[in-house]
């Protein structure tokens, strides 16, 4: 873990309510995918912890949803200095991966499954994503993926674009998946996988494991979504009901 004062580039928005952030991260160390960032804002008490879309050329990209007090003003910052931790939780583990993992995003779970795909293609491994969304409206990063050379499948629950339904619309079932967004999402997908690491997100106190305030239960004792994951592997979750 790191604490630096990353200076903003650029926030541009991608939709309503997303944004998309880029820092001036020269000289931070390369961050693994699945790691995140934990961002001080104003006069707040806690930090915002934001996940690693992208880190390329000295410059970190972040992905910032509007829902609520501190990610609404992240999202209005235009210029200025940043105290951000960096380097924190344990990220995807590539070396389990096969050799055509499909990657599952909901949401905001969307942004570090790109730092992913990036990064299994340079590996020589070959992914395929599944993408989901509320409605037409909420879509972003699709045309990302496209670039990438990276097949792509968009679903939206109200069946304004793409599939209609929800990921697993998607699936075809007993997959390999890396995969990232709300639990009920997770959990769905973790039912029509045969393997794979799912990103969890949850809320934090400190973000680098020492209140405890992020603590889960899996087969093998307690652990802190912010130390030890966010990426657990599918043989170790313990759903809660």
């Amino acid at each position: 873990m790191e604490q630096k004062l990353l200076k903003i580039v650029s926030n541009v928005p991608l939709t309503d309510q997303v944004f998309m952030l880029t820092l001036d991260a020269e000289g931070m160390e390369t961050p693994k995918p699945g790691q995140f960032v934990n961002i001080k804002i104003g006069s707040l008490f806690l930090r915002r912890p934001i996940s690693v879309c992208d880190f390329s050329d000295g410059k970190l990209t972040l992905i910032i949803k509007k829902v609520g007090e501190g990610t609404e003003i992240l999202s209005g910052m235009k210029s200025g200095p940043l105290d951000v931790l960096t380097g924190l939780g344990n990220g995807y583990d590539l070396s389990l991966s096969p050799r055509s993992p499909l990657l599952v995003g909901g949401g905001v779970g969307v942004p570090p499954l790109y730092f992913l795909a990036k990064k299994l293609i340079e590996e020589k491994i070959s992914p395929r994503v599944v993408l989901g969304f509320n409605t037409a409206g909420e879509i972003f990063f699709r045309d990302e993926f496209a670039a990438l050379g990276v097949p792509v499948k968009v679903t939206t629950a109200d069946g304004t674009e793409g599939i209609k339904g929800f990921v697993t619309d998607a699936m075809e079932g007993g997959e390999y998946v890396f995969a990232c967004g709300p639990e009920p999402m997770l959990k769905a997908v973790y039912k029509k996988s045969s393997g794979g690491q799912f990103s969890f997100e949850e809320r934090m106190g400190c973000g680098f494991g020492a209140c405890m305030g992020c603590s889960c239960r899996t087969v093998t004792g307690y652990k802190r979504i912010c130390r030890d994951g966010p990426v657990l592997r599918r043989e170790e979750i313990l759903w809660t009901d």
